[in-house]
């Protein structure tokens, strides 16, 4: 991970552009500690992913709560 200022990254753009699609991170250091990082469109992607799935799990386990405590209903299955 390397960091940088601003000011390198707008007089440098495209070489970060070019590190940071190698699979380098940047970390474009800003006042009052509001760093903005730039990652490649893989590891977006990944992060992405890591997120919808963990939102998933705690959705089936507030499932899981809830069934457990008797909030659910049962119902037939309709076979046709």
């Amino acid at each position: 991970m390397l960091a940088v200022k601003s000011v390198d990254v707008r007089d440098h753009f495209r070489e970060w552009c070019n590190k940071i699609s190698m699979g380098e991170t940047v970390v474009i250091s800003r006042p009052r500690n509001e760093n903005i990082y730039m990652i490649n469109e893989a590891e977006y992607n990944a992060l992405q992913k890591a997120k919808r799935n963990a939102d998933y799990l705690a959705k089936l386990e507030r499932g899981i709560t809830a069934l457990n405590a008797g909030e659910g209903t049962e119902h037939e299955l309709i076979e046709e």
